[in-house]
């Protein structure tokens, strides 16, 4: 059987410069490329690619789905993307007994989280 791996986490936006300067500017990503109608961005893994296209082929841009970044420390993560203008949707708490959370979304509304332990803040 042919193994698969994760490459590309591909999100539809109605506003791809407003989206894009989000995740850079905002959430500390890098661009790792462009073209008409996407944008690519650095996810440690697997790259995040914003698509203008998606959004106007999908009748839901946001649907039942979740992005998490793993983080270091969770507190100190939130405390810097709040900085930033980051609006979260909770403060960080445990939800595994060991790891930590905390929830946001993108301009467009897509659901994202950071995770990992919960660290200094």
């Amino acid at each position: 059987m042919t193994k698969l791996s994760l490459s590309i986490i591909m999100l539809g936006v109605t506003d791809l410069e407003r989206s894009a300067a989000f995740y850079v500017e905002k959430l500390g990503m890098r661009a790792t490329g462009q073209i008409p109608g996407f944008v690519f961005l650095d996810g440690g893994g697997a790259s995040l690619a914003l698509s203008r296209a998606l959004a106007q082929a999908s009748q839901h841009v946001v649907g039942a789905t979740e992005v998490v970044f793993g983080v270091d420390s969770v507190r100190a993560a939130y405390a810097e993307l709040r900085d930033r203008g980051v609006q979260f949707s909770n403060e960080p708490r445990v939800v595994d007994g060991t790891n930590w959370a905390a929830n946001f979304a993108d301009p467009d509304g897509h659901s994202l989280s950071i995770f990992g332990p919960e660290g200094a803040g």
